[in-house]
């Protein structure tokens, strides 16, 4: 091999390293932002499942008073 080969190869495998560790960093990012993202969601579900408990309670009552009078 001659010694322009040689360092056309070492420049290209110095480029594939850098890519590997951007793809590692954006890798971290998204696994970030996707336990923030189902963090969020399992906060929401619980959320509405206290907001349906509000409402069934309360048509609950309104049926009592409804059957009251």
């Amino acid at each position: 091999m001659q010694e322009t080969e040689i360092q056309a190869l070492m420049g290209r495998l110095e480029q594939l390293i850098d890519r590997v560790e951007q793809l590692k960093r954006q890798n971290g990012l998204l696994l970030a932002q996707e336990k923030s993202w189902r963090e969020e969601r399992a906060h929401l579900i619980e959320k509405n499942e206290i907001a349906r408990r509000k409402v069934e309670s309360m048509i609950s009552r309104l049926k009592a008073l409804e059957q009251d009078s």
